[in-house]
């Protein structure tokens, strides 16, 4: 019968998986070695571009936001005038330059304020009809000498105001064909300057493209920040890095719309730096928005030092392997030797001794005769000794005897052996062999945009929490502080527009709310402030509040007395401000109080627990410069154990605002990232090491467990079982339980129990006087526990088929 599994899997698949391991550690730590520009320092540009075309999405939403609530906001009656509107509407600065009121029929100007509105190539009156009354989305029109982003909103007319006299002359037909195509409104645009986000970081230089890959807009030099004529050329680039905006460009309008687009490029080489850029688009994730039909990219470049080519780990990691294939071979060797080998050698002997005690044709008749070659170690030792006894016991030339109580090293001893060799190349791998020192496998440009992003990320909670306190300013001047009805539907009407708020309410000069819509105020500080801005209104429970604040003009000559309402506040969501934190690959960061407590964070955290790390703490108190002052940002590395994850880390922390209703919070932004997430060099080539050491110490331990499950063990079992079986135990039935040497030995083992059965029964027959019960064999003590041992035997192996083979064979008559 053919063998299934066995010793040998195991021991050939222990020696191809670590051949296979050592190519793999000589190939993967050849990788390693040093690039001109480290990978890291690509992706961190990538990102910086990628929060800059956030913060210029953030910025146009709001912007074209803001026209339509101010649109909405506004009351046309049958009297108002198209340019009383306008001036009503819009007041002309630097973020609204100019502005007009279309007639949405056939374009026509009705009014206009300030600079000319540039409507050269846009459609206006398929804008409007293309949107089905939702939002029209911005425009962006370059063609002239300055670059402008165009707004939209409809002004509702009321029904008397198509129908007055005094609006005919501005263009309001109310005939025939015209008035039942007249949408009652008229067409706000208000045109926006195009400007480059702001970004930070020495020597860093942002520019805003468009989809045909021309400069819009810059920080890159003086010109660009001034307006001058040259200010969008982008020929402040260097020759060989004039081609960066339009490959930008072109990578942008290529990339696919399902998620954020962003990438890296590398420009020319000046001296002992490289340019390295990044481009992200504007564009939202998903093609829908605002933003999603501009086809603006934002370009991002600084020069970053070249890095040192390193070590060249190729050498180390032949070594490394060559070793592996040396452990391989001779662990190999070792369990041939020791385990293999033996074991086959007591297959064949038992073969040979199942032959010869019963009728098999194969047999020579010198079965019995040869003596059972004995292994010299452990288990297989054992058991070729007691073979040897159960041959001399067949033939009559010994008797049974307990085996001697010897046991020296056995099978299981070789296995740990060979782990131990195993593990002595792997661990050293995973612990010790090419470990980074963040302190110096770090380059400063990696930690610079560490401070760069975590200043970003500062500043979209700034223009956040800005946003949210104009807008309560804004609803804070609509109430009358004397019609409590009226004053709860301005409420409610901006509550619903504006999500970020949970909750707005109206308190007196006492402190005590007199009015409120939304959830339930969290507040535990209870006070009336003076001015208005940001502030937390609780310092412990489970939720961090947050509100705006904001005095209520009408109040001042309002009737109540100490009643009257004085003060407006919003809460807002904290998870708005949760959402404002999240960036990709910005590690973990958190948003806290004078007090170092953290109110927000894109990572889990328990309202007001203090910063996972103590070190954060001091980075954070070392933005202050002095007492008094909003200080700057700063960024280290953090060696072992800082927060989160307990490993080396970039932490970086920036001051919330130096200006704004936020100014005086002195609240910090603090960012910390596992140096283990930077694709540097050094900490590739240590886990490509570590990743060696973790395969060869999986395979061994996975291909010796192997072995240990399906030989040794088995092999112990079996050695404990022959040697009772040459000691005199016949009651024992031993069964074969898999088709591989270990069954095999078994199996021969029962043959011979079953022959020594057969002839000491034969020999008690022959002393018992005639007449006598005939002695029961003594491995069948029952009638249903032979049926059961007949069951479970072999085929071949059933008692009184077998003899001596002195005796009679099969079929001949008993004696």
């Amino acid at each position: 019968m053919p063998l299934l599994g066995g010793v040998r899997p195991p021991i050939a698949a222990l020696l191809a998986l670590l051949l296979a391991v050592a190519a793999i550690t000589a190939l993967t730590l050849g990788l390693g070695h040093g690039q001109a520009v480290q990978q890291a320092s690509r992706d961190a540009e990538a990102q910086v571009a990628a929060d800059a075309a956030d913060s210029v999405r953030s910025a146009v939403d709001a912007q074209a936001q803001q026209v339509r609530d101010t649109a909405d906001a506004y009351a046309v009656t049958s009297r108002t005038t198209p340019a009383a509107a306008l001036k009503s509407l819009v007041t002309v600065g630097t973020s609204e330059p100019g502005a007009a009121l279309l007639d949405p029929r056939d374009g026509t100007r009705l009014a206009a304020v300030g600079e000319a509105v540039p409507l050269t190539g846009v459609d206006v009156v398929a804008q409007d009809e293309q949107s089905a009354g939702g939002p029209i989305a911005p425009r962006l029109v370059s063609g002239g000498a300055t670059p402008r982003l165009l707004y939209f909103a409809r002004v509702t007319l009321p029904a008397d105001a198509l129908n007055d006299p005094g609006n005919q002359d501005q263009g309001q037909d109310t005939s025939g064909q015209n008035a039942a195509k007249n949408p009652h409104h008229w067409l706000l645009v208000v045109s926006g300057p195009v400007s480059a986000p702001p970004v930070h970081g020495d020597g860093r230089t942002v520019r805003l493209v468009d989809r045909d890959g021309q400069v819009l807009a810059g920080t890159a030099t003086a010109a660009q920040t001034t307006g001058a004529p040259g200010a969008a050329t982008g020929t402040d680039l260097s020759a060989a890095d004039r081609t960066l905006p339009e490959t930008a460009a072109d990578a942008a309008n290529a990339a696919p719309r399902a998620s954020e687009a962003f990438g890296s490029l590398l420009g020319a080489t000046q001296g002992s730096s490289r340019t390295v850029a990044g481009w992200a688009s504007v564009a939202p994730a998903g093609g829908k928005g605002d933003t999603a039909q501009l086809g603006l990219t934002v370009l991002t470049a600084r020069p970053v030092p070249l890095t040192p080519a390193g070590a060249d780990h190729a050498g180390s990691g032949l070594i490394a392997a060559g070793v592996l294939v040396l452990i391989a071979l001779l662990v190999t060797a070792v369990l041939s030797v020791t385990v293999q080998r033996p074991l086959l050698r007591l297959h064949l002997s038992a073969a040979r001794l199942g032959r010869g005690v019963l009728d098999d044709p194969e047999a020579t008749g010198d079965e019995l005769l040869r003596p059972v070659p004995t292994p010299a170690f452990g288990e297989p030792a054992r058991i070729g000794a007691a073979l040897e006894s159960l041959r001399r016991q067949l033939l009559g030339e010994a008797e049974p005897r307990p085996a001697a109580a010897r046991r020296g090293p056995g099978t299981r001893a070789v296995v740990v052996l060979c782990a131990v060799l195993v593990a002595a190349w792997s661990l050293p791998l995973l612990f010790l062999v090419n470990r980074a020192d963040p302190r110096t496998a770090i380059p400063a440009d990696v930690i610079a945009d560490q401070q760069a992003r975590t200043e970003a990320a500062a500043d979209r909670v700034r223009d956040s929490l800005d946003q949210r306190y104009t807008d309560l300013a804004s609803v804070a001047h609509q109430l009358s502080g004397r019609n409590a009805d009226a004053d709860a539907t301005v409420l409610r009407h901006a509550l619903s527009q504006h999500r970020q708020y949970r909750s707005l309410y109206v308190i007196d000069s006492a402190g005590a709310i007199v009015q409120r819509v939304g959830q339930t105020p969290l507040r535990t500080i209870v006070h009336t402030p003076t001015g208005s801005g940001i502030t937390t209104v609780n310092t412990s429970g489970r939720i961090p509040s947050i509100a705006a604040y904001a005095q209520i003009p009408a109040a001042k000559n309002a009737p109540g007395g100490d009643r009257a309402p004085v003060v407006l506040f919003g809460e807002l969501d904290v998870h708005a401000l949760d959402g404002t934190l999240s960036r990709p690959a910005l590690g973990s960061v958190w948003l806290t109080d004078q007090r170092y407590k953290v109110l927000a964070a894109n990572v889990g955290f328990t309202a007001f627990q203090a910063l996972p790390d103590s070190r954060l703490d001091r980075l954070a108190a070392g933005t202050q410069a002095a007492v008094g002052t909003a200080g700057s940002a700063t960024s280290t590395v953090l060696d072992k154990g800082p927060a989160p994850t307990g490993d080396s880390a970039v932490a970086a922390a920036a001051p919330l605002a130096t200006t704004g209703p936020a100014a005086g919070l002195s609240w910090r932004v603090v960012s910390s990232k596992p140096a283990a997430a930077l694709k540097l060099t050094a900490f590739q080539v240590q886990w490509n090491t570590m990743l060696a050491g973790l395969l060869g110490l999986s395979v061994g331990v996975a291909c010796l467990a192997w072995l240990h499950i399906v030989v040794v063990r088995p092999l112990r079992a079996l050695a404990g079982l022959a040697e009772r079986l040459a000691a005199g135990d016949r009651r024992t039935v031993l069964y074969p339980v898999n088709h591989d040497e270990a069954g095999s030995v078994t199996r021969g083992l029962e043959l011979v129990r079953q022959a020594l059965v057969a002839r000491d029964r034969r020999s008690a027959r022959g002393a018992v006087p005639t007449g006598s019960p005939e002695p029961a064999d003594p491995s069948a003590p029952s009638s249903s526990g032979a049926a059961a041992s007949s069951s479970s035997a072999p085929p071949s192996s059933t008692a009184g088929n077998s003899t001596h083979p002195t005796g009679p064979r099969h079929g001949a008559p008993r004696a």
